[in-house]
């Protein structure tokens, strides 16, 4: 019974420590996603294959799925095959193994799934991610010179730094329950990105909506047909009503 209790403790314990390392930080931020709105998914799409799978890779997703998103092969061998030359290929990442673990301490996470794995009481997947790539800040005292308020500590740098530019948070201060207290206001721009910041925003916005679809690409045709199947349930539950109705009419 001990070790059963201890066995238990120690996930519970585990549990939490991927949450904080996971959520910790600033609430999260509604990410803006329509899976139905297929030029934002195609532009997250390229964003995905130009910033991201530098380092991470989508070993889960084949090339040739992205004509679910409107992209023919064509545009697909045009414009997104970077790593392999075949579309029917997975999104293997360009960086080698052992250099990344050289430079990060290990290898990037694979991103097929990311975007319902990091999901908790806060929001979805996507509220994290969206929330995520918009919070890193300038931090001396890192190794890659970047840290963020949505996962602090984290080892990766903000590879989309040219286009956010560089901004720092902005805390005041207040009381709460007769304690003085350092809360979390907002942002200050201190160098400007390529980026307004809401076309900053909307960019992360199709990036993460792109990471969203990835991580259940069939999932919009699902919702389709589960309505279609509580339609045919519902009027079958009427006719199979009337029919008993008929059936019993003449039982006393």
């Amino acid at each position: 019974m001990k070790k059963l209790v201890l066995s238990f403790l120690t996930a519970f314990a585990l549990v939490s420590g991927v949450q904080a390392a996971g959520g910790g930080g600033i609430a999260w931020d509604k990410a803006p996603n329509n899976l139905n709105d297929m030029g934002a998914l195609q532009n997250g799409a390229k964003v995905f294959v130009n910033y991201c799978l530098n380092c991470h890779a989508a070993a889960y997703m084949r090339f040739n799925r992205l004509k679910d998103i409107g992209l023919t092969e064509q545009q697909i061998k045009d414009n997104l095959l970077f790593t392999t030359d075949k579309v029917g290929e997975t999104m293997k990442v360009a960086i080698d193994p052992r250099q990344a673990k050289e430079w990060f301490g290990g290898n990037p996470p694979d991103l097929t799934v990311i975007a319902r794995s990091r999901s908790s009481g806060q929001g979805s997947g996507a509220d994290y991610l969206y929330t995520y790539l918009r919070s890193y800040y300038p931090d001396d005292t890192k190794a890659t010179g970047w840290n963020n308020l949505a996962f602090p500590n984290v080892g990766m740098p903000h590879v989309l730094w040219e286009l956010q530019g560089k901004r720092v948070p902005v805390y005041g201060k207040e009381v709460v329950h007769g304690h003085e207290t350092e809360i979390f206001k907002g942002w200050e721009q201190v160098s400007p990105g390529k980026m307004t910041p809401l076309e900053y925003d909307h960019m992360v916005g199709d990036l993460v909506g792109y990471l969203q679809w990835m991580s259940e690409p069939s999932q919009s045709k699902r919702v389709q047909v589960g309505v279609w199947v509580l339609i045919f349930l519902t009027v079958m539950t009427v006719f199979t009503w009337r029919l008993n109705a008929a059936f019993w009419k003449d039982v006393k």
